[in-house]
């Protein structure tokens, strides 16, 4: 257990190591390219030892595990991040250019301006109240506690960084799904989302549900 206390550590420093004033350092030392890949390296291999660590923690139960919360949550989840990943979304790096647009904040970016971080995080809560052991909550919170304060620091970078434009995208957009659609700021619009990327995530968690005791030795539900 110490050993996964560590190594979700290490992880969460990884993460949260842009917000910091060395990111600058590293980025003006190793260049855009070289800071990519180390942080990269880096962020994997901490993975990969959380991963080990995880599987060789002790089963300490702490609840009776929600075993049929994935099966509802994931979904959800998987189209989230299809939508985040394949469609216009001017969150990701190198297409801030899309925040100079007039309407910036369409499709599933009228739900949330951060879909990939909130399919990240119901994947973890749903994971962390399934399984309901220590490990568990080290393990699945940890990457909940990345997911969460993970969405904060992006919104305070990028308003330091972006200006005007990150300014008039926040204004009609929201982090937290739907809320800017309740108090007026914009609105939903399932043309604009459409049917390919749900359809996407449904099939990618249709793959992992299935594959789920190959890849990971228990099942889905």
């Amino acid at each position: 257990m110490e050993g996964l206390l560590l190594a979700c550590a290490v992880f969460l420093a990884t993460h949260f190591l842009p917000s910091t004033p060395l990111r600058g350092v590293l980025v003006k030392s190793l260049g855009q390219w070289g800071y990519t890949g180390l942080y990269s390296a880096v962020a994997l291999a901490a993975i990969g030892w959380m991963s080990w660590a995880y599987a060789r923690a002790p089963v300490e139960p702490l609840w009776p595990g929600v075993r049929w919360l994935p099966a509802m949550l994931m979904p959800i989840s998987f189209i989230l991040l299809a939508c985040g990943l394949f469609a216009n979304n001017p969150t990701i790096v190198g297409m801030y250019r899309l925040l100079r647009n007039a309407d910036p904040a369409r499709g599933i970016i009228r739900v949330t301006r951060h879909p990939v971080m909130w399919s990240f995080l119901l994947w973890a809560v749903a994971h962390l109240l399934a399984r309901g052991d220590l490990r568990s909550l080290v393990f699945f919170g940890t990457f909940a506690i990345l997911a969460s304060f993970g969405t904060l620091l992006m919104d305070r970078r990028k308003r330091q960084s972006l200006g005007e434009n990150w300014a008039r995208f926040a204004a009609a957009s929201s982090n937290l799904p739907f809320l800017a659609i309740l108090q007026g700021r914009n609105r939903f619009d399932a043309k604009e989302i459409g049917w390919r990327n749900p359809l996407i995530g449904l099939a990618l968690y249709a793959l992992l549900f299935w594959f789920h005791p190959a890849l990971f030795g228990v099942r889905a539900y």
